[in-house]
C-alpha cells in the first residue's frame, strides 16, 4: 500500500501521481576567462557560440550544503530533479538524466546517477574548485549523448601546479535552521620540490527539513481522495555524507602527472507521501546507502608532433555501490553496483593565425548490476569508444568552428533464464527471445559562425546533429524499483535518439552593462521518455486495479523543444572597490512530443537581484518568480507559481586575511515551493524559511 501511495505523490504521475534559488550567485563576469570544458584549446567566455555558466570556488564556499542539481538550480535554463536533499541532478533546458553528462575533471563519474532520479551524484559540489555548465553544440568533445549539456566538476585533487608561497587551502563551515544541518569542508595543498600534495575532506549532516507548509499538495489529495497527516516536516529526508581524498603530482616546467584517490559515503532518505493509511503498509519507506571509491590519473605536457604541441590525458576508475534499504526492517530491496573506468586523450594543435584545433579519443568500460529480490534490470557490460575532432578559426571580426564525433556503444545483458513479467508480456516484450547484445554506432556533428560587429557585441549561430544511444534502464528494465515506488518497463527495440538543434547567441558588453541572450530550437527523432501507463501491478508484475505499484513505461516518439534565456547586469554605482549592481534573468522552455506535452518540463522563471560589493562588506537580495506549469501530460498534475525572496550579507573581520563570515536567509517569506521537474513535487516541496550562518577562510 505504501509504495502505491509513494507513486501517487511522484511528479510525473499526477492523477495518481521550486525554485529554491539554490543557484550559485554570479558576480560580475570576467568575459576573458577561459572555459576549460568547452574544448581542449582555450576559448574565452565572451567568444562562445553557445551558453556557458561558471561557479567559482568563492561562490561554492557559501552556497548551501546540497546536491549538485540544487546548487545549480536558479541559473537561467537550469533546474533540479530534487529527490529530497540527498539526491539531485541538474536539468538543462528541460532535459535531464543521460542527456546531461556529469563529469569529474572531464571524464564520467561511473556512478548510477543518470539512470534514475533517486540516485545521488557521487561527487560533492563543495569538493570542487569550479563548476562549468555548457549547453548546446559546445558539448561535442564529451559525447554525442550530451544532448542537454555538460556539467564538469573541476577539482585540484590531482594538482597541476605547485603552491605559490608555502601551504595553501581553505576551510568552510555552516549551519542551517530548516533542517538542523551542519556542513564543513577543508582542503590543504603543499609542495616539496617538484611534488605537490593535496588532501581534502567534506562532511555534512541534516535532519528532516521543514517545508513552507503541508508537504502533500492539495491537487494530489483531490486526485486521490486521501487525507494528509498534520505537520510541515518532510519525513525521511535526512542526509549523512562524508567524502575524503588525497592526491600527489610531479609538476615540471612544461606539464604535470599525478594520481588521486577519493572515498564517498552517504546515506539519505527518500521522502514518502505523508497521508493517513487505512491499512498498515506491506513495505515501509526506504533510505539509500551509497559508497564509492574513485581513483584518478591525469597529466599534461608539451610535445612536438606534427601540428600538435600539447597532449593531455585523464583516466578515472570507480567502484560504486548503493543499496535501497527499508527504514524499519533494514531489509535490502536492491543493490546497484557499477565498476569501471573512463579515460580520454587529447592532442592540441599549436595556434596559427587564429586557427585552433584538437583531436582525441575517449573510452569507457563498465560492469553494472542490480542484485536482490527487486532487481529490475539484468547484469550488463558496457563498452564505449569515441573519436572526436574540433576546429576553430577566429579572425577577430568573424570566425567559424566545427566538430565531428564518432561513438560506438556496446551493451551485453545477461538475459538467459530471465522471466518476463505479465505487465511486460502485455506490452509485447519477451526476454527469452530478446537479443542480449545491443550495439549502437552514432555520428554527431556541430558547426557555428560568429561575428563581432563592434568591440562591444558578439553574435553567434550554431547548429548540431547529435545521436544518443539508449541506456540499460531504457532497454532492459522490468520490475519494481523501490527508490521511485514504481514498476518500470523498458524496450530493447529502441533505436538511437537523434536531434537536430539550432541556437542563436548575442552578447553586448560595455563598461557598466552586460547583456546575454540565447534562443534555441531542437527537433528529436525517437525521443525516449518514461511515463505512467495508468496501470497498477503487484510485486510480481501482474496487472491489478488494487495493486500497489504504478507501471512506468519507456517509450519512443518524436519531440520538439524550443525556448531561450536572457541575462543582464548593470553597474548602477561604483566608487573605487565599492559598487552596487543590478541583475536580472529570464528563461523559458516549451517541449512537446508528437501527441502531447513532454512530462516534467519546468515553467518559466524571472529573477532579479541587487548586489553590494565592498572591501569588507558584501550583500545581496534576490527575488525569484517561477510561473505555474499547467501544460502537462497524461497523469501529470499542474504546479502552482511561487515567489521566493533570498538575502545574504558577508563581512571580512580583517582586511589582511581572506576570512569571511556570512548570514543568509532563504525563502524568507516561507513559501511552499514545488519544483515541477521533480518526481516528488507533490509530497516533498523545497525547504521553507532557512537561516544559515557560516564562515569561509582561504589561506
Amino acid at each position: 500500500m505504501l509504495r502505491r501511495r509513494l507513486f501517487l505523490a511522484t511528479a510525473g504521475a499526477a492523477a495518481l501521481m521550486s525554485a529554491p534559488a539554490f543557484g550559485a550567485e554570479a558576480p560580475a563576469t570576467d568575459v576573458s576567462e577561459v572555459i576549460v570544458t568547452a574544448a581542449p584549446f582555450a576559448v574565452s567566455i565572451d567568444s562562445m557560440t553557445t551558453s556557458v555558466n561558471i561557479v567559482t570556488r568563492a561562490q561554492l564556499q557559501t552556497v548551501p550544503a546540497v546536491g549538485l542539481g540544487d546548487v545549480l538550480n536558479g541559473m537561467a535554463g537550469l533546474r533540479s530533479t530534487f529527490y529530497g536533499p540527498g539526491a539531485s541532478r541538474p536539468i538543462i533546458r528541460g532535459l535531464s538524466g543521460p542527456r546531461v553528462l556529469i563529469l569529474q575533471n572531464g571524464v564520467g563519474l561511473v556512478d548510477a546517477s543518470s539512470l534514475s532520479p533517486d540516485h545521488a551524484v557521487a561527487s560533492e559540489p563543495s569538493e570542487a574548485s569550479r563548476i562549468e555548465v555548457l549547453r548546446g553544440a559546445s558539448t561535442l568533445a564529451y559525447g554525442g549523448s550530451a544532448i542537454g549539456g555538460v556539467v564538469n566538476i573541476i577539482d585540484d585533487r590531482v594538482p597541476s601546479s605547485l603552491p605559490k608561497v608555502g601551504p595553501e587551502g581553505h576551510l568552510t563551515a555552516s549551519y542551517g535552521s530548516a533542517d538542523d544541518s551542519y556542513a564543513t569542508s577543508a582542503n590543504l595543498k603543499a609542495g616539496a620540490g617538484p611534488f605537490a600534495v593535496v588532501i581534502d575532506a567534506v562532511k555534512r549532516r541534516s535532519q528532516d527539513y521543514q517545508a513552507g507548509g503541508r508537504p502533500v499538495s492539495d491537487r494530489l489529495l483531490q486526485a486521490t481522495g486521501d487525507t494528509a497527516l498534520p505537520g510541515d516536516k518532510v519525513l525521511n529526508s535526512g542526509v549523512d555524507l562524508e567524502a575524503y581524498g588525497a592526491g600527489v603530482s610531479y609538476v615540471g616546467s612544461d606539464g604535470y602527472v599525478g594520481v588521486s584517490v577519493k572515498r564517498t559515503q552517504t546515506t539519505y532518505g527518500v521522502p514518502y507521501a505523508q497521508i493517513v493509511l487505512t491499512a498498515p503498509p506491506e513495505e515501509g519507506p526506504v533510505f539509500i546507502d551509497l559508497k564509492q571509491t574513485r581513483v584518478d590519473f591525469r597529466g599534461e605536457r608539451g610535445l612536438s608532433l606534427g601540428p600538435f604541441d600539447r597532449a593531455r590525458f585523464s583516466v578515472g576508475y570507480a567502484d560504486y555501490q548503493h543499496a535501497e534499504v527499508e527504514v524499519e526492517s533494514r531489509a535490502i530491496g536492491t543493490i546497484f553496483t557499477s565498476e569501471g573506468a573512463e579515460g580520454r586523450i587529447e592532442l592540441v594543435q599549436r595556434e596559427q593565425d587564429g586557427w585552433k584545433g584538437a583531436v582525441g579519443v575517449q573510452g569507457l568500460v563498465r560492469d553494472f548490476e542490480a542484485i536482490g529480490d527487486e532487481a529490475f534490470i539484468p547484469p550488463v557490460k558496457i563498452d564505449e569508444v569515441g573519436l572526436f575532432a574540433l576546429q576553430r578559426l577566429d579572425r577577430e571580426a568573424w570566425g567559424v568552428e566545427g566538430g565531428l564525433r564518432l561513438d560506438r556503444r556496446r551493451i551485453e545483458a545477461t538475459l538467459q533464464g530471465r522471466p518476463t513479467s505479465p505487465a511486460a508480456l502485455a506490452s509485447g516484450l519477451n526476454w527469452t527471445t530478446t537479443d542480449d547484445h545491443q550495439s549502437f554506432t552514432n555520428v554527431s556533428a556541430s558547426g557555428g559562425v560568429f561575428w563581432r560587429p563592434g568591440a562591444d557585441t558578439f553574435v553567434g549561430l550554431s547548429v548540431a546533429h547529435n545521436r544518443r544511444a539508449p541506456t540499460e534502464f531504457e532497454l532492459f528494465a522490468d520490475g519494481p524499483h523501490a527508490g521511485t515506488g514504481a514498476y518500470e518497463i523498458g524496450d530493447p527495440t529502441f533505436k538511437s535518439e537523434k536531434v537536430l538543434s539550432l541556437e542563436a547567441t548575442m552578447r553586448w558588453t560595455t563598461e557598466r552593462v552586460r547583456l546575454e541572450a540565447h534562443v534555441y530550437r531542437a527537433r528529436y527523432d525517437g525521443f525516449i521518455e518514461q511515463a505512467p501507463t495508468g496501470d497498477l501491478v503487484d510485486d510480481a508484475g501482474v496487472i491489478d486495479p488494487d495493486g500497489e505499484l504504478p507501471v512506468f513505461r519507456f517509450s519512443q516518439d518524436d519531440a520538439t523543444f524550443y525556448g531561450g534565456e536572457i541575462e543582464g547586469s548593470y553597474t548602477a554605482w561604483q566608487d573605487g572597490d565599492r559598487s552596487l549592481s543590478l541583475e536580472a534573468a529570464y528563461d523559458y522552455v516549451h517541449a512537446r512530443t508528437a501527441g502531447q506535452p513532454v512530462a516534467r518540463i519546468p515553467p518559466y522563471s524571472l529573477t532579479g537581484r541587487a548586489i553590494w560589493a565592498g572591501p569588507r562588506v558584501n550583500a545581496r537580495i534576490e527575488v525569484r518568480y517561477v510561473g505555474k506549469q499547467d501544460r502537462v501530460t497524461t497523469y501529470e498534475l499542474p504546479t502552482d507559481s511561487n515567489t521566493v525572496v533570498n538575502a545574504r550579507i558577508g563581512f571580512k573581520p580583517a582586511a589582511d586575511r581572506d576570512l569571511q563570515v556570512f548570514l543568509e536567509g532563504r525563502n524568507l517569506t516561507d513559501q511552499i515551493v514545488r519544483e515541477h521537474a521533480s518526481f516528488l513535487k507533490d509530497i516533498a516541496p523545497s525547504p521553507g524559511r532557512t537561516i544559515r550562518a557560516g564562515l569561509a577562510w582561504n589561506f
